[in-house]
């Protein structure tokens, strides 16, 4: 009990930063620009598609683009923004901080997955509302709708969120994010997130089906798009079960290495790394 109790105090110390510092961000202009830029870029480019046809099905590749990127940003936030925070805290001193605090760290991953999680829900809410607004043919009227994204979102932030703690783990600083920014824009790009998969040659739809980008991107589609729409996917099929399956085993490969990670990070955070960081910062500032 008395080991059980300041774990349980770090665990609401956390959720309580993390709903604070979720807040602050609605009051900051970077982030506001943050939430609104990339929902803004997306409609624009599924405005200039809004004319072009899926494969003679009569549905607008706009409207089959726009569940596909709410499945993207979901990883996107999941995993960049993840990793994005934890090297800037590494180099600002945050994490050393919460280090010197008894069980610091776990409040501290607390109330890091409260802020991104917030934040992935409010641009999915952003981009959704513009989105369907703008161009028809979604089926949000539909329960199933909303059944499959109580379960679709949590794993795919499951998913992704300790892969991006692992990267932010292992990036030395902010400059270096490029590293796993263009791989995984190149992701993107063939994961049929703004045009139907099966239109590529069939490695690079085995290598896309490897990573979450894709299946949250299906997962999206399966739970917003007509039955009809199954057809201009791979088997025919929404494969709910192949979709949950390989989020789950990155959730479990995810959850296992970046406790482990971020354990041997911390050990090695101290004054004199934090100090190091903020010197070559200043550095690239002049």
């Amino acid at each position: 009990m008395s080991t059980t109790r300041p774990v349980l105090t770090a665990i609401r110390a956390g959720l309580t930063a993390g709903r604070i510092e979720l807040r602050q961000t609605f009051t900051n202009g970077q982030d506001l620009w943050n939430y609104l830029f990339p929902p803004v870029i997306m409609i624009l480019v599924m405005f200039f598609m809004r004319n072009s046809e899926v494969q003679n099905t009569g549905f607008s590749l706009a409207t089959m683009t726009l569940p596909s990127t709410l499945g993207m940003g979901i990883a996107f936030t999941g995993l960049m923004s993840t990793a994005a925070i934890l090297v800037i805290d590494r180099e600002d001193g945050t994490l050393l901080r919460a280090k010197a605090i008894p069980h610091g760290m776990i409040g501290y991953l607390v109330r890091k997955i409260v802020l991104v999680t917030g934040m992935s829900l409010v641009s999915f809410l952003l981009l959704l509302l513009a989105g369907s607004s703008l161009f028809d043919g979604l089926q949000l009227s539909d329960p199933h709708v909303w059944l499959t994204l109580a379960w679709l979102i949590p794993i795919g932030l499951l998913a992704t969120m300790p892969i991006g703690a692992v990267l932010g783990s292992i990036i030395s600083n902010a400059r270096n994010m490029g590293v796993i920014m263009v791989p995984n824009m190149a992701l993107i790009g063939i994961s049929g997130i703004f045009y139907p998969i099966t239109e590529y040659p069939g490695w690079l739809q085995g290598i896309a089906q490897v990573f979450p980008i894709y299946w949250l991107g299906l997962g999206m589609r399966s739970a917003m798009l007509p039955d009809a729409m199954v057809t201009v996917e791979i088997a025919d099929s929404w494969r709910h079960w192949e979709t949950f399956g390989v989020l789950a085993a990155w959730a479990v490969v995810g959850l296992i290495v970046a406790p482990i990670v971020l354990r041997r990070m911390a050990r090695r955070e101290s004054g004199s790394s934090v100090a190091a960081r903020r010197e070559k910062a200043l550095q690239r500032t002049f």
